[in-house]
């Protein structure tokens, strides 16, 4: 497995091409009469409530990863939640811009209508959930931050020792650097801020 960070331009090409679905979508709402604008407040609601999960766990893994072995208490972050929460991060990045883009896309021909009460409501809706992909997305970037390992070895273990690790099939092998490159990423990302 080889964790790497979401490039930028991904985010930036699934906002661009969801900004035009969701302006060619409303659009054609329009000319041809039917509702298609707009989002119900749950999706918000939802989408931030993944968010706050996505940070909470990524959080967890910092702790983890900023405490020194030595000190830690006999607390274990599970490898398989760790390289979860990585995929849950990457994958807020693109869904977040893209979702973004879309509702904003909504908002950009609806905005000539914004005096009648359903484009306001529409258009406060889309700028709302909008709003909260962003934040997705920034969670997102934040968590899914990865960097190669420095050291696999726990503490108090000579180098000739193997460790624990290195008994288990190469599957949990992977699992475990795949862990450790995601605790020191989230690491160092609350390390810049």
């Amino acid at each position: 497995m080889n964790a790497r960070r979401t490039p930028w331009w991904h985010a930036a090409i699934a906002l661009v091409l969801g900004l035009g679905v969701g302006a060619g979508v409303a659009v054609l709402g329009e000319s041809s009469g039917t509702t298609l604008i707009g989002t119900p407040w749950f999706v918000p609601v939802v989408l931030g409530a993944i968010g706050v999960v996505a940070l909470v766990l990524a959080l967890n893994v910092h702790k983890y990863a900023a405490t020194d072995p030595k000190k830690r208490p006999k607390t274990f972050v599970n490898p398989a939640v760790a390289f979860n929460t990585l995929v849950l991060c990457k994958s807020m990045v693109l869904a977040g811009a893209a979702l973004a883009g879309w509702y904003g896309g909504q908002i950009i021909p609806t905005l000539a209508h914004i005096e009648g009460s359903f484009y306001g409501q529409a258009v406060l809706e889309c700028a709302v959930s909008a709003a909260v992909c962003l934040a997705d997305m920034v969670i997102g970037f934040g968590g899914g931050v990865a960097v190669p390992a420095a050291s696999h070895r726990r503490a108090g273990e000579s180098q000739g020792e193997r460790p624990a690790a290195a008994r288990h099939s190469g599957r949990c092998r992977r699992q475990n650097r795949a862990l450790t490159r995601f605790a020191q990423a989230v690491h160092a990302m609350f390390r810049v801020l």
